[in-house]
């Protein structure tokens, strides 16, 4: 992998955000960030293939979603994990933020219309679920700039962060995307097949963005 590679004991930053008379303060170093968000990658993945295996046992099993079903799919992905090897970091950091933040709305209306249904334990069961997972990937998303300006700063990254809002990373509603007026049990069933795809690649992403970026540790 091109560029600056650091060791993994300097990856601290210099300038550390305490509280105000704060005395001492635990300044996390690159690698604590990158351990953060690579858990909570993991919890939303988990949580995401938990709420799927649960429709199955209501809905009957599709076969295949073909990829364009997705509303994600005109967002470029490596296909597997050597392809995402052979990216830049800027490359691989820009992948994910366009992932997580095309979820962000579409986790919210899934969120809505699952407290609306009839079925008041399953659904309430799903939509807290549903809930929990839209909160995750907006706690995602804010680690994952902030990993991206610590390696600005450090070197690892260019500017790129800026330039990457939801205007530009998401050129098609989820809702619209599938069709127009409320979701039904089917439309959440989907949803969440390419929501479980997509959180899959985020965490293999982050973990091969930490790897080239610590290339000593053993990945």
């Amino acid at each position: 992998m091109p560029g600056l590679v650091l060791p993994y004991s300097v990856m601290a930053d210099a300038a550390p955000i305490c509280s105000y008379g704060q005395a001492t303060c635990h300044v996390p170093s690159l690698a604590d960030l990158f351990d953060r968000v690579i858990q909570q990658s993991s919890r939303m993945h988990g949580i995401s293939t938990d709420l799927h295996s649960e429709f199955d046992h209501y809905l009957p099993s599709k076969n295949f979603i073909g990829k364009q079903r997705c509303h994600t799919y005109a967002i470029l992905t490596p296909d597997d994990k050597e392809k995402a090897q052979r990216l830049g970091r800027e490359q691989l950091t820009e992948v994910i933020l366009r992932l997580l933040m095309a979820w962000g709305d579409p986790l919210s209306q899934l969120h809505w219309s699952m407290s609306q249904d009839q079925n008041q334990d399953f659904n309430q069961y799903r939509s807290n679920k549903a809930l929990e997972i839209s909160d995750i990937v907006r706690e995602l998303k804010d680690g994952v700039i902030k990993v991206a300006e610590r390696m600005k700063r450090l070197g690892l990254n260019g500017n790129f962060v800026s330039y990457i809002s939801p205007e530009n990373v998401d050129p098609f509603s989820a809702i619209s995307f599938y069709k127009r007026g409320e979701l039904n049990s089917v439309d959440h069933q989907d949803l969440l097949y390419c929501f479980r795809r997509d959180s899959h690649k985020v965490k293999t992403y982050l973990r091969i963005l930490k790897c080239s970026t610590f290339p000593t540790l053993d990945c």
